[in-house]
């Protein structure tokens, strides 16, 4: 018996999103606000996790995927997108799907001044680089908000990416 869906967490109802949307592939670079995720994509055998190195290869390997017939997502923090704008060319240009969940940092209460830069500009770096963007404030955003990326980034073959704030996924705390 399942959980109502008050009591179900974001982060699972994010993981449900991605099963029902046929997700094979799911490529990430380690991240605390996308640990409950990561570990309901390792925890399936229908979903092939992949540790990256840096995330652009998350690009390359949903290029890969869709070309193989699978639909792919990349998992990543908001210091990572940088490291993505110039292979979002390669998905613009051949008109690939990209769907991407962000874990925005350098937001509320951010302790570490280096997340600050990358996190203030996504939005609008993601936009100059025709993707369309969303942002989830609230946990009951979240499921619709990634229904409706699914849709756009699989049904339109559109660069989608889902910002979740800062607020959504928690203070992060420094810990040794």
């Amino acid at each position: 018996m399942s959980a109502p869906a008050a009591r179900v967490s974001w982060q699972d109802q994010l993981f449900d999103t991605i099963k029902r949307a046929g997700i094979a592939q799911v490529g990430y670079v380690p991240d605390a606000g996308h640990a409950r995720l990561i570990e309901r994509c390792k925890a399936d055998p229908d979903i092939r996790d992949v540790v990256l190195t840096t995330e652009e290869e998350g690009v390359a390997l949903a290029a890969g995927a869709w070309l193989g017939g699978q639909r792919a997502v990349l998992l990543m923090q908001s210091s990572g997108a940088g490291n993505c704008i110039n292979m979002l060319s390669l998905m613009r240009t051949c008109r690939f799907p990209m769907l991407m969940f962000i874990t925005m940092r350098g937001e509320w209460e951010e302790f570490n001044p280096w997340q600050v830069p990358m996190g203030s500009i996504v939005d609008p770096v993601m936009k100059l680089c025709d993707a369309d963007v969303y942002r989830a404030r609230e946990p009951g955003e979240v499921k619709g908000i990634a229904e409706r990326a699914v849709q756009q980034a699989y049904g339109d073959e559109r660069i989608v990416a889902v910002l979740l704030s800062q607020q959504l996924i928690g203070k992060k705390v420094w810990t040794k």
